[in-house]
Formats: C-alpha cells, structure tokens, sequence
C-alpha cells in the first residue's frame, strides 16, 4: 500500500463527505432507528456513507468495506476501509457542532491510516501507523498528567437501556476521583481529544469499528495507550485511552468495577 497516497485519498473522501453532511444539516430530521428509538439514523448519513462506498470502489476497487449504515465487501487485496459518515449522529441532528466522518484503513496488522474530519470546526486529524499523528498539520502530543484527581476524563453511553444502567454504576465512584467527567457524543472525536490532550483520558464500551479505527490510531500515533481491560485488545467491551502517565491508574479502576462487564449477559 502506498501510504501516502492512501492518506490524501482517505482526507480529500473525508473533506467531501464532510461538505455535503454540512451542506444538509439544516432542516435535518430522523430517517430511521437502530438499536433503540433514540439511536437514530438521518438522510445525510445514508448519503455520505453512499458518497464514500463509490468513490473508495472506484479508487480502491479490490479493498474490503465496512460501513456503520450497513456498507460491507471482503474485498482481495487485504485492505479495509472502514467508515462512519456522521459520527455523533445525534450532535448533528440536534445542532451541536461535535460530529465527525472517520476513515480508518487497514491492513492485517490493523489501522495503518487514520482520518477524522470534523466539518464544523474544520479541524482535519490525521495519523499514519509509525508516522506520528497531526491536527491541521501540527504534531499531536498525548497527556503528561500522572493523578487521577487531575484527569480530565471523557466517556459515552450506550444506546440500550440496560447497556446505560451497567455504565452508570461506575459514575458515584468516578467523579469524586478525578477532575471531572465529559460526555461529548462522537467516540472518534473523543480519542482524538486524547490525542491533544483536550481529555487526559476515555473509555467508553460498546464502541464499533468504525467508531475505534481512525481515532484510535490518531490517539496511539499521539503517545497514547489505546487497549481494553485485563489484557485485551481495545475493541466492543471497552476501550481505554490515555496518556502514559495516567493509564494505568485508570485501568486498574476500571478493572475494580467491571467496567468491561456484559450487560446483557
């Protein structure tokens, strides 16, 4: 894979489809539900996520897709696009300028390109695997915070009901012991505010591919510790991401409280 192409190709997708979610905001409504009455799908994510399915087949035609609204092929060259055309949904439906279309592509090691556009504010993330993460072309730097009781922590809430009595079980002991706590609603922003270091840290379960791919790398290429509890990989029971200094303090909380439990189960 040519690295570099692949990384102007994946911005200038973003930059588009970005344009044409902002161009559709205004007089926005619910199309349709997902997992929940309050997990909503609108026109403008069934049409960007369109937009990026045929402009990546038509560059990338033999590389595998994944898509949140429902875009998906195996593809044969080893390569995955994987897409969230609006992430933070609900910020864009009701007019809060926190919402993004992430792009990550991967190869069998994982995300090796990551882009997240954020339209309203223009703010362009990047980061190739080994090759450090940018803000509009600024070096990213994760953290250096080493307390708990100074830690900005970011989190989200699942969609499902028993999913967010599970999560609010952990707030009581939380809150007292950090900073506070930010609930933000777009999973992709939210790891590259780690990046930044506009959150010292974020965890969040239930987050999905696409939600995890771009950002999470943009996090890790910032120095920052991207995993899941006990061991595991980042991925659906949770993901964690903060700066060194703080992890695994965090994790060890988190480890206490089971915040990797199934609600469901």
């Amino acid at each position: 894979m040519d690295l570099d192409a692949t990384l102007d190709l994946a911005t200038a997708l973003a930059q588009e489809a970005g344009a044409l979610a902002l161009s559709m905001r205004a007089g926005i409504g619910v199309l349709d539900t997902k997992s929940s009455p309050t997990d909503v799908v609108t026109a403008a994510d069934q049409a960007v996520e369109a937009l990026l399915v045929g402009a990546i087949t038509a560059a990338r035609p033999d590389d595998g897709l994944l898509g949140e609204e429902g875009s998906e092929r195996s593809g044969r060259s080893g390569v995955r696009w994987v897409i969230d055309p609006i992430d933070g949904t609900v910020n864009y439906l009701y007019g809060i300028p926190q919402w993004a279309v992430s792009i990550g592509v991967e190869d069998a090691l994982g995300t090796v390109v990551g882009v997240v556009y954020d339209p309203s504010k223009d703010e362009l993330w990047q980061a190739v695997r080994g090759g450090g993460a940018v803000l509009d072309g600024d070096p990213l730097h994760c953290s250096t915070v080493t307390s708990l009781g100074q830690t900005l922590v970011g989190t989200g809430f699942g969609y499902e009901q028993q999913r967010r009595i599970a999560q609010s079980r952990l707030l009581p002991t939380l809150l007292p012991t950090v900073r506070d706590i930010r609930r933000l609603g777009a999973g992709s922003l939210d790891l590259c505010s780690v990046a930044a270091g506009r959150l010292d840290a974020y965890f969040e379960q239930g987050l999905s591919p696409w939600d995890l791919s771009a950002g999470g790398l943009i996090a890790t290429e910032a120095g920052a510790r991207v995993e899941g509890l006990r061991g595991a990989p980042a991925g659906a029971a949770l993901v964690v991401a903060a700066g060194p200094g703080i992890f695994s303090q965090l994790q060890d909380l988190l480890v206490a409280h089971d915040a990797d439990a199934d609600p469901f189960a």
